[in-house]
């Protein structure tokens, strides 16, 4: 029986307006789900909240069985470090630094390894001693994919992850991402515009008029 890695319950939350309210949501291990909506209707909003940056209004998160909110900040910390994969469409890489080093840094906090498959994979294994300001745009971003798939994280947090890539590399790291989850029994949040990477995902929600339904 899959376990449960995030479970949401009726949360709610506004900034100068209602974004949304009452959202159930669950993610099983082995499952990837795609949350799609307008620019502005909350989608990272409610991405940041699933994966601990930001406290909900109402309702409650728990994460990898924990009450997620009612965590003190180094117990949330050890939770980010050691559970979660978040990779956001800025890579945030080191730039004056070889894309390998940008790995080591990952597996030296999370004490895991670079696997040369997972480099392979991505395409990148030739780029390793090239420094990040080198690198293209698109280069950069598999790098940083790599360096959160270093970590064996057991839920992936992805906010437009293809969106600065071609359709042909974005497909490429969707089948990596996906690959991933099922070998290690994670999980993924996908928040992206792009309904062609939202088909690839097990289930799909639509976030509008301040619900999230399922479609």
């Amino acid at each position: 029986m899959s376990q449960t890695l995030l479970k949401a319950t009726s949360v709610a939350h506004s900034f100068d307006y209602k974004l949304f309210s009452d959202i159930d949501f669950d993610l099983q291990e082995q499952e990837s789900i795609a949350i799609l909506g307008r620019s502005g209707c909350g989608k990272s909003t409610l991405l940041h909240i699933f994966s601990s940056f930001i406290a909900p209004d109402e309702g409650e998160v728990h994460l990898l069985g924990h009450n997620l909110y009612g965590l003190k900040e180094e117990e949330l910390e050890a939770i980010r470090c050691n559970d979660l994969g978040i990779i956001f469409q800025a890579h945030y890489l080191f730039k004056g630094m070889k894309a390998v080093e940008n790995l080591e840094i990952a597996t030296i906090l999370s004490g895991e390894s670079v696997e040369d498959k997972l480099l392979e994979r991505l395409e990148i294994k030739e780029l390793m001693n090239q420094k990040i300001g080198e690198l293209s745009g698109g280069q950069q971003q598999r790098i940083s994919i790599a360096r959160v798939l270093s970590k064996k994280p057991k839920i992936i947090f992805a906010d437009e992850p293809t969106g600065n890539l071609d359709k042909e590399t974005g497909n490429l790291v969707m089948s990596v991402l996906l690959e991933y989850i099922q070998k290690n029994n994670a999980g993924m949040v996908l928040v992206t515009h792009d309904e062609s990477m939202a088909n690839l995902c097990n289930k799909r929600y639509l976030l509008e008029n301040r619900a999230l339904e399922a479609f």
